[in-house]
Formats: structure tokens, sequence, C-alpha cells
């Protein structure tokens, strides 16, 4: 006679531990910057945006314009509110440039901290600092594609000031490094056209 045996299985049940993340100490520092020196703007116009996609799509275009110095002048800033004068707009300036010479200028402090370690330690707030000042048309002969010359017309803040919202990690910098960051940055790097970092004199500041 035969016998059927039943045979019975059994289910291990596992939790999962709750993973704890260590807690980052964000804090939060505003930092008043000095212009040292011209700042001189050159954002992309809209024409010339317009022109550049035209190429790249293959679209027909009219040809060669004539320059329009004035309005050259005005599309070279980069304006937060427009107003009547032109030169008493608010205007600003992208805080990437702030960051960008902030972290270039690690190579100056040595191993004090990478520029890797920089990048990652600190974010600065909003996309445009807005730039204290009152800007002027400034007229300038440049070299552009093989050699061949061309006069550009844009927008110096001869006096200026800018004030930054930065966040950082207070693992990796202190305040003090990240004035000291923004106080180099000022004077090996700069911003704008014609900066330190592009071989020129321009855009220089230090911290207030």
């Amino acid at each position: 006679m035969a016998t059927k045996t039943a045979s019975t299985t059994s289910e291990v049940i596992t939790v999962a531990k709750p993973i704890v993340l260590p807690q980052l100490d964000l804090k939060t520092i505003r930092i008043k910057l000095i212009g040292d020196s011209p700042l001189i703007m050159h954002q992309w116009s809209e024409k010339a945006k317009s022109m550049m996609l035209g190429k790249q799509t293959g679209k027909a275009t009219a040809g060669k314009v004539a320059k329009d110095p004035e309005q050259d002048y005005q599309d070279s800033a980069y304006v937060i509110e427009r107003r009547d004068p032109f030169e008493s707009s608010v205007f600003g300036f992208p805080v990437i440039g702030f960051k960008s010479a902030a972290v270039t200028a690690c190579t100056s402090l040595g191993k004090a901290i990478s520029k890797v370690q920089a990048r990652q330690a600190f974010h600065i707030m909003g996309e445009l600092a807005v730039i204290n000042g009152t800007p002027r048309p400034r007229q300038d002969m440049v070299r552009v594609g093989m050699g061949t010359a061309d006069i550009r017309f844009r927008a110096e803040f001869p006096e200026w000031s800018a004030e930054l919202t930065i966040k950082y990690n207070s693992r990796v910098l202190t305040d003090e490094q990240i004035l000291n960051l923004f106080n180099t940055a000022g004077f090996a790097v700069g911003i704008g056209e014609w900066r330190p970092e592009k071989d020129g004199q321009y855009g220089l500041f230090h911290v207030a």
C-alpha cells in the first residue's frame, strides 16, 4: 500500500534595517564684493543666438547687417529689470561666474583645498547677482575668427559691487576659507571680459 508524505516549506522573512545618513552641516553666509577694476559685460544677445541657431539648422540668413552701437551696448548687459533711461535699470551677473572664479582660485592656495572639493562644497544662491553700479558704453577693437579685426560695443561698470548668498558644507570649508577663496579669486581670476584669467586686468574685486 502506497503512502503519501506531506512536505512543508518555511519562508524566512528578513527585515531591512533603516539606513541612517549622517547629517550635512550646511551653513549660509552672505558676502559683499567690491570691484577693484571696471567690469566688462558681454552676454550673448538674442540676435547672436538667433543667427547661431539659424546656421546650425540650415536656415537662410539675411547676411551681414549694419552695426547698432547703442543696441549692442545694451544687449551686452545682463538686465534684471529694464528701466528708462537704460542706465537706471537693475543689472546682474551670472553667479556661476563668481563660483568659477572661486574654484579656479584654488590653484593659488596650494594643497589647502582642491578644485573638486571646492566645486562640491559650496553653491551660490540664485542665477544672477545684482550688480550695483552705473554702466557706460565701451568700444574695443578685437580679433575674431582667423584674426579678422572687429569693433565690439559692450557695457562697462567703472565702479561696482555685488552681494552673494553662499550655502556651504562646513565639514569641508569654514567661513574663513570661503572668504579667502573669493578674496583670492578677485585678485587672481576676476570676472567678465578681459579678466586676469584671460590675460586682462578687468573684473578685479575684493571681499568687503
